[in-house]
């Protein structure tokens, strides 16, 4: 589970790299007069709402690894532990 954990935290903080570096360099193309200030707002906008995006796809997809690889361990979800107490709770 650490594994699992730790990749996570790899992916997320190589995106927060990449983000970072990105901005940098859209700052550098305005500040040369390559691009338009508003070009610049523009594209950080639009890379912001894709980041966005792909963390909530990412985020889905760890979920349902994490959730398989807890079911291959045989280890009990909380769905299962509340079955289990409604079922004592209804004797």
């Amino acid at each position: 589970m650490a594994d699992i954990k730790d990749l996570f935290y790899l992916g997320l903080g190589s995106a927060l790299i990449a983000k970072e570096k990105i901005e940098d360099e859209i700052k550098a193309l305005a500040e040369k007069g390559k691009i338009t200030k508003e070009q610049q707002v523009e594209f950080l906008a639009e890379a912001r709402k894709r980041a966005k995006e792909e963390e909530k796809d990412f985020s889905e997809k760890f979920k349902k690894v994490v959730k398989e690889a807890l079911s291959e361990m045989g280890l009990a979800t909380k769905e299962d532990i509340e079955e289990l107490k409604k079922m004592i709770n209804e004797k």
